[in-house]
């Protein structure tokens, strides 16, 4: 691998002699008036590199490489413009751009409420029929960024959100981490509503909120993070909302084509392709990213592939439809988990060689947006979701420390488990946005309803093979449990921001949900042998309030402060996970509590990007992880209403660009140094394990990150530190099974690099640059039980271009 880097380390030099050779670009950014803007951004989308607009609006941008590039210029309260430009050696290009007052509601183009320093702002106050005015959010610009996007690597992107926390399954054989935030458990993200284009992507709102799919860093444009008091826009979930945007076709060619083709260690392979364009009326963009990993440990070969299509039609300026599509095929060979012993031992060993999974995943969605007036925006999502998980394990009653071994007897491995999950459901979103006045001050209006209409089949234990193989074939008999579920849930939304005078906004908002849940079907009772049928339907109505406040400081700067009441309701198919080796309560109840929110965030001379504050976050009866003994004197865990809970802490994220209007350094080169810190106490304050902390909270995150940039080259190192955590509530430091115990502290550097060339690029990097052996899972199911390691060291190396 040595040798390969270093090859592509001698291509690089012909092209960057050949193309050292460099021009400048200047001009003004005016409004329609014709008045000069001032602090308008102008950014070279390809060199991820810019300048900002002086008093005059003139700016100048230099040394920049002969080539053609696309030039965005933004500023918050206007329309973005975009252009091309052509640079050629030892002239100045002038470009004089024009940006008109933001009075519509049209959504060319979305624009942060404040612009990155380099790759992290959050959202307007309104967008895209939703108030975010007084909410917490972050928006992660994917081009601006260096990052291991091939891997999909979330420390790289993810880790500058705050308090960010992940499950690294890769270990496992499982490529899709979890995400969670302010110490909820980020175990396949199911403390979280995971959206694509702002439609949901998860298997079920509630019964089963897991997700398998994830689309492709290399296809994304944005990710928008809207933290726990999104549920009066969103849903009750308290984990808040991470939405991936996916990047928008050309709008001046009617065709593109983008390729980026990466390797790296343990024989990863991933080729992302995209094709997309805009004639007349008509646009449209599709990618496809095969992708294939033997993996770091024995028996976790992962192969996958991926897909989108998506055209929209735009019948005149107010009126457009559009049409998606998403797949996933994939084959996942699960290593399985590990005791503490093993993991010291040698954490890239196996010792499950028998267990596979696969998740095709299957959505169709339609979106709309009609522009009925300049004041008044409607739009409406509607998501079709056709998947399933399939699963074949061996049967992990008795843990991990019991092997999977050949029977002497009948020269055969015992029989393994095969189980399986079906997933349809539609999720329809419709939601008008106006704005109006009161004694002569704009107010605005959101409002809209969500419907839901989800069927889950789940069947599990069935008999399976003796085999090794990807074999899903029941062998001599029938499933031991065959359940049917279904969901239904209907939820009007409304909030109102009101202006008071131009200084001060107040946003109340009201939500109520109708879920209503049925299971049918039969379970074998696991102590007679018994078959029980199952016939049960579920009610909840569900009343949430909240409101938020903003108070502008400065024109680019606010405090914002809010509080909303969350909900998380338990029906049957809480009560009969798949796959897990937990006891689940039988009388599990709901949780409740509520998000709240003070800060200060904002831009500062877009040399300094900041958000500061804290959050407050109580539950009532919440649901968590406890080691027991049964009477033979065994170890088993129990999932239970633990007691009440408080998550509460500080989140800061700084960003600074010391030379960003520094004439005197320009010639040096682009730096930019970020900090993302979490202070999480996250702990039980009542019942038994009062004064405990909670389940995979730990205490401080830190991750810390420096980007340089010169001409064609920008680089990128990330630090990461998460402090220790428990997995029960009992604060178990150490179990004989390795579904719970401690978590112990660990820390990873990451290094990414690329050099950009005209429309080339070659980009590389080293993950866990020290190699340090850390792991951030355990858990009582797949890709488990047991512990999961982390990814040790691996370098990659990729190469793009666009034409």
């Amino acid at each position: 691998m040595h040798k390969v880097i270093l090859l592509f380390l001698l291509i690089l030099l012909v092209p960057i002699l050949v193309f050292s050779q460099t021009g400048k670009l200047k001009g003004t950014v005016r409004d329609s008036t014709g008045s000069p803007i001032e602090a308008a951004n102008i950014f070279i989308q390809e060199l991820k590199t810019g300048a900002t607009a002086d008093a005059h609006g003139n700016y100048l941008l230099e040394n920049i490489p002969v080539g053609n590039y696309s030039v965005v210029v933004t500023m918050v309260g206007y329309n973005p413009a975009s252009t091309q430009v052509v640079i050629k050696a030892n002239e100045t290009a002038l470009l004089n751009m024009a940006l008109s007052s933001r009075v519509n509601m049209l959504k060319e183009l979305t624009v942060m409420g404040s612009p990155s320093v380099n790759g992290m702002g959050y959202l307007k106050e309104a967008q895209d029929g939703i108030i975010y005015s007084g909410k917490k959010t972050e928006v992660l610009k994917l081009d601006s960024m260096d990052a291991n996007t091939a891997q999909n690597n979330p420390r790289e992107v993810l880790g500058r959100i705050p308090g960010s926390n992940y499950s690294e399954t890769e270990g496992g054989g499982f490529p899709s981490n979890g995400i969670a935030l302010r110490g909820l458990r980020p175990t396949q993200s199911i403390e979280m509503q995971t959206r694509q284009n702002g439609y949901n992507i998860a298997a079920d709102l509630y019964g089963y909120p897991e997700t398998y799919y994830m689309p492709p860093l290399e296809a994304l444009d944005r990710i928008e993070v809207i933290r726990g008091e999104s549920s009066l826009q969103w849903g009750p979930q308290f984990g808040g909302v991470i939405n991936f945007i996916i990047k928008d076709p050309p709008a001046d060619k009617p065709f593109q084509f983008t390729v980026q083709l990466t390797g790296g260690s343990y024989e990863f392979f991933d080729a992302y392709m995209s094709i997309g364009g805009t004639y007349k009326k008509f646009s449209y963009f599709v990618y496809a990213q095969p992708k294939y990993s033997l993996g770091f440990r024995p028996n976790s070969d992962v192969s996958q592939v991926s897909a989108f299509a998506r055209v929209e039609y735009r019948f005149n300026k107010k009126f457009k439809l559009g049409a998606e599509y998403t797949l996933l095929r994939n084959r996942i060979h699960m290593a399985g988990g590990l005791d503490d012993a093993e993991f010291e031992q040698n954490p890239d060993q196996s010792v499950r060689a028998r267990n596979w999974l696969k998740s095709p995943w299957n959505i169709a969605a339609l979106t709309g947006l009609w522009n009925i007036s300049d004041k008044t925006q409607l739009s409406f999502k509607s998501a079709l979701n056709l998947s399933a998980r399939d699963l074949v394990w061996r049967n992990e009653d008795g843990g991990i420390q019991t092997p999977d071994t050949i029977n002497p007897a009948t020269n055969q491995y015992m029989p393994r488990e095969v189980e399986h999950e079906g997933f349809t459901s539609v999720t329809t979103e419709v939601r008008v946005l106006t704005h109006y006045n009161i004694l002569g001050v704009e107010q605005t209006l959101a409002a809209g309803v969500r419907y839901f209409q989800g069927a889950m089949s789940r069947q599990e234990g069935g008999p399976g093979s003796t085999g090794s193989d990807f074999n899903l074939n029941l062998y001599g008999g029938n499933y031991a449990n065959n359940l049917n579920f279904t969901t239904f849930n209907i939820a009007p939304f409304i909030e109102n921001t009101f202006h008071i005078g131009k200084i001060v906004s107040v946003t109340p908002g009201f939500r109520f949900e109708y879920i209503e849940s049925t299971a049918k079907g039969y379970i074998t009772d696991p102590n007679t042998g018994e078959i029980v049928n199952v016939g049960l339907k579920q009610y909840w109505e569900i009343p949430l309030a909240g409101c938020g406040v903003q108070i502008k400081t400065t024109t680019t700067t606010n405090v914002y402060a809010n509080f909303s009441q969350c909900y998380e309701p338990t029906n049957y198919s809480n009560l009969t996970p798949l796959g897990s080796t937990s006891v689940i309560d039988p009388h599990l109840k709901d949780v409740s509590g509520f998000n709240s929110d003070l800060g200060w965030r904002g831009n500062i001379s877009n040399i300094l990007n900041f958000d500061i504050g804290g959050f407050y976050m109580p539950f009532n009866k919440e649901i968590g992880i406890v080691g027991l003994t049964n009477s033979l004197g065994n170890p088993y865990t129990y999932v239970t209403n633990v007691g009440n809970a408080l998550h509460a802490g500080l989140e800061t994220y700084v960003e600074v660009n010391p030379f960003k209007n520094s004439s005197r350094y320009k010639g040096w080169g682009r730096i930019s140094i970020f900090n993302s810190y979490a202070f999480d106490h996250s702990s039980y304050t009542s019942g038994p394990y009062k004064g405990n902390m909670e389940e995979m909270a730990p205490l401080h995150i830190e991750r810390a990150g420096l980007n340089y940039s010169y001409k064609i080259f920008s680089t990128t190192f990330i630090f990461s530190y998460s402090s220790k955590s428990f997995s029960d509530a009992t604060n178990t430091v150490y179990s004989p099974d390795a579904t719970i115990g401690v978590i112990p502290a660990y820390f990873v550097l990451d290094w990414s690099g690329s050099f950009h060339i005209k429309n080339y690029n070659i980009k590389l990097g080293i993950s866990n640059v020290t190699n340090n052996h850390y792991f951030n899972l355990r858990t009582d199911e797949y890709p488990g039980p047991g512990i999961i390691p982390a990814p040790p060291r691996s370098i990659y190396v990729g190469f793009g271009a666009k034409f």
